[in-house]
């Protein structure tokens, strides 16, 4: 297959509002002036902040399939616990292992911020470099991923917006500098990241490749895809912060702030867009390995590109009784396999039943692949199809339930499950359903935590247990070093 060649350009370690964490040392040889003299150096810039994304501290494993779905009680979290996640299971967050990977996250974070603010720092002004698009392109991506990580930042460490909306929560960082930002409220961040992918979105608009009426997703060689035609830095623009992934974290944020209207018509736009289409049968469900689509690829909008993290993936679930797992009863419990979801499939694809000392467990089989011969990259999703339909079912219940639950169907139907839902009125059992079928959906992703704390809903645990709404839960402290040096 063919890979990206990516530089990794990391200029700083990280970009705290504290001024201890801003004495860093480039890791790059190249100095800032050298690099940003050129089209291709801002290129290697942009590629080295996904790069530090991918990185197992962040979304290559910890953000999407760590410490958020353990948090979301979607794992059993054995005695021996080799995986040190006991504590954080039981919302312990003084504990030693969570605060290590909480702070490793948010420095993660903010070290792609910091290298985002630089590549923005430096492309002002500078439009005659770049050919063609370029120059709106490489902004646009460089504005959407500030917001993006921003927004994720406040998830983990701010008070919902439904909960407190002008709580103090983190530093939306705009600049790249060592001057200590100031502590941002929750309305404040969701209002700056609105900002920056609402131009993100107009940049993109005019550059990004995967507008164009012939831009085709699909697999890689497969279904005559055009995602790999024309210039490397261009092509598979799902691996990218790309116009529609905009769209849809725009809809992302507009809900959280419970702006349903705007959320709503981000949502549409990908939808009506059509250019993501629903996962084939044959693909899902093939039993060679190398054709599987574990995935859901096509419908995937955006993705964080991890090609070397296989072995980090599949090693945090596919290693006996010292990976993460489930057990086969609450496995069965949570995609209701003995009611509607005994077709889904979710359930029989991503899931395979183990025997060994703890009883029968379910490995998740999400991330699994055959070395390079499979149908599509490893990717780490970031941004589905689906959660559009979730967001404008969300959106447009209270005024028509019956469109509502057409979009909620819309996805059961292509995870097989035919059961249809259509005279329901009750809003409390839409919201039932959809968390419900949220969580089945994003299994292993790091997204149904994030979900809960938006409702301010309690977290439903293995066999029932209910873990009551609070703000102790929800929101993680700050690490020390950011308290020492003047925040919170």
């Amino acid at each position: 297959m063919k890979k990206y060649y990516t530089l990794i350009i990391v200029m700083a370690t990280g970009l705290m509002s504290c001024s201890k964490w801003l004495d860093v040392t480039p890791k790059s040889e190249v100095s800032q002036g050298a690099l940003f003299s050129t089209q291709s150096g801002f290129e290697e810039a942009l590629n080295g902040v996904y790069s530090r994304c991918t990185q197992e501290d962040s979304y290559g494993k910890e953000i999407t399939c760590g410490f958020l779905d353990v948090l979301a009680q979607n794992y059993v979290i054995t005695s021996q616990d080799p995986q040190a996640y006991k504590q954080t299971s039981i919302y312990n967050y003084e504990e030693e292992n969570f605060m290590r990977r909480r702070d490793d996250a948010w420095k993660a974070l903010y070290a792609a911020i910091a290298n985002s603010n630089l590549i923005l720092h430096h492309i002002k002004g500078q439009e005659k470099l770049f050919a063609g698009q370029e120059y709106s392109l490489i902004k646009g991506e460089a504005l959407a991923l500030r917001a993006y990580l921003h927004f994720d930042l406040l998830r983990m460490f701010g008070p919902s917006y439904v909960s407190d909306p002008n709580a103090l929560a983190i530093p939306y960082v705009m600049d790249f500098s060592k001057k200590i930002t100031p502590m941002s409220s929750v309305r404040q961040v969701l209002d700056s990241a609105i900002l920056d992918l609402t131009e993100a979105k107009a940049l993109l608009k005019v550059s990004d490749p995967i507008l164009n009426a012939g831009y085709k997703v699909g697999y890689p060689a497969k279904d005559s895809s055009t995602e790999e035609s024309g210039a490397l830095f261009l092509q598979n623009r799902r691996h990218r912060l790309n116009y529609y992934a905009v769209c849809g974290e725009l809809a992302r944020i507009y809900l959280y702030k419970g702006d349903k209207a705007n959320a709503l018509a981000s949502a549409l736009e990908v939808i009506n867009s059509n250019k993501f289409p629903w996962t084939r049968q044959n693909d899902f469900l093939n039993p060679n390995d190398e054709k599987k689509d574990r995935i859901l690829y096509r419908e995937l909008l955006f993705g964080w590109y991890v090609p070397n993290m296989s072995g980090a993936l599949n090693s945090r679930f596919r290693n006996g009784e010292s990976a993460l797992f489930i057990t086969s009863a609450e496995g069965q419990n949570m995609y209701e396999t003995g009611g509607v979801g005994g077709d889904d499939f979710r359930y029989k694809q991503w899931f395979s039943e183990q025997s060994g000392g703890l009883g029968t467990r379910l490995q998740l089989e999400k991330y699994y692949r055959d070395g390079d011969a499979n149908i599509h990259y490893q990717m780490a999703p970031a941004l589905r199809l689906s959660e559009m339909y979730y967001i404008a079912a969300e959106c447009t219940f209270d005024t028509d339930p019956a469109k509502a639950w057409d979009y909620f169907n819309e996805v059961r139907l292509h995870r097989g499950i035919g059961t249809r839902i259509t005279e329901e009125r009750s809003k409390d059992v839409f919201m039932t359903e959809l968390v419900k079928e949220s969580r089945k959906e994003f299994y292993g992703e790091g997204q149904i935590f994030y979900m809960y704390k938006r409702l301010n809903r309690a977290v439903t645990g293995l066999a029932g247990i209910q873990y009551p709404a609070t703000n102790k839960m929800f929101v993680f402290p700050l690490p020390d070093d950011e308290i020492q040096f003047g925040n919170r």
